[in-house]
């Protein structure tokens, strides 16, 4: 019976992570903003995430805005040997409803020793630009943070929220290892990219990968649910993993044992047709 792909990927060439992430947004307040309503409970789910054996957590700098990134210093600083911890900069937070791109290289710059403060790192294995700032050269962003690279200030460099066509513009700039994208089931409008990923190499961190949970009113995933004895919700990570072996989902939460269930996910071997069925629907 075909399995979910290979349980590591390696970032980088040097960065070898669990295919199952854990995505650090919503450790942070309602919205994303502000600090969490019980931060002990908080703390704890960062703590069982690096206990059950997570070797990457995907976080920003806009989450909170800072409060994401204090948290996971907070629980987990000293890191554990292996532990990625990736950030990115590029968005800022003017109010809770707002997310306004700022990848200016002033910015960019004080975003990153904001990031390295907070999470208490001398260096960032992974810094992602946040998103393509409309303002701004993208040779400038770009420049920015392998400028960054060079000092010693970041180990690698990825993208997020970008098109073929502007990753492809990235990698004559940076070496590029990643590219975070929304991508789930119902929203496939990145299977270009996600194919770009698989053939250079790069990894693929899906952002939305449940669609806040929408995925689970999904009558397309119930019957398979049934058979494996699963949730919606893990047959739709099972999916993602089994789409591309770039696929490194990053599903977030703030329950222990909702974060449990999605970590679950990686050990259902869907069938090629149960695949297909999917994929195809």
């Amino acid at each position: 019976m075909p399995d979910t792909g290979p349980a590591t990927i390696t970032i980088g060439g040097d960065l070898a992570v669990g295919r199952l992430g854990f995505g650090a947004m919503r450790i942070t307040g309602p919205g994303v903003w502000g600090d969490p309503p019980d931060r002990q409970a908080a703390l704890a789910l960062l703590r069982r995430v690096a206990e059950r054996g997570v070797t990457l957590i995907d976080t920003a700098d806009s989450y909170g805005p800072g409060i994401s990134e204090t948290l996971i210093a907070e629980a987990l600083h000293p890191y554990p040997a292996g532990l990625v911890i990736a950030t990115k900069g590029g968005l800022v937070r003017p109010s809770a409803e707002r997310w306004d791109a700022d990848c200016r290289p002033a910015h960019l710059r004080q975003a990153l020793e904001d990031s390295l403060r907070r999470l208490k790192l001398e260096r960032i294995d992974l810094n992602q630009l946040h998103t393509v700032d409309p303002r701004v050269r993208l040779e400038d962003s770009v420049g920015t943070l392998v400028e960054l690279q060079r000092q010693g200030k970041i180990r690698h460099i990825g993208v997020s929220n970008v098109t073929a066509s502007q990753l492809a513009q990235a990698r004559k700039l940076a070496t590029i290892v990643s590219v975070q994208n929304r991508y789930n089931l119902e929203d496939r409008k990145s299977d270009d990219v996600v194919d770009a990923c698989a053939r250079g190499g790069l990894a693929f961190l899906p952002w939305y990968p449940l669609a806040a949970g929408g995925l689970v009113q999904s009558k397309r995933l119930e019957a398979i649910a049934r058979r494996h004895g699963a949730t919606r919700s893990q047959i739709a990570l099972a999916w993602l993993l089994r789409r591309s072996p770039a696929m490194t989902p990053i599903p977030g939460t703030s329950s222990i044992a909702h974060f449990e269930e999605n970590l679950a996910a990686q050990d259902i071997p869907l069938t090629d047709q149960e695949f297909a069925a999917l994929g195809s629907a």
